[in-house]
């Protein structure tokens, strides 16, 4: 079943920033979309499986703070 989630990503300051939080997402297997709002410092996820704090873990790898929100 495909889950829709947002989360609130902390630490990004530019274009950049925001395509390394989508890489990060899109790096989960679980993971079928991403996009992020630089402006807003939100992530917008669609996964297939998995958990939350997976999503978070991959984001946090990357350097970046994450929550659902």
């Amino acid at each position: 079943m495909m889950k829709t989630e947002t989360y609130k990503i902390t630490g990004m300051s530019c274009g950049g920033c925001a395509a390394r939080v989508k890489q990060a997402a899109l790096s989960m297997p679980d993971v079928r979309e991403a996009d992020v709002e630089l402006e807003k410092g939100v992530l917008h996820v669609v996964r297939e499986g998995g958990t939350a704090q997976d999503v978070i873990d991959a984001v946090e790898r990357f350097g970046f703070g994450a929550q659902e929100s």
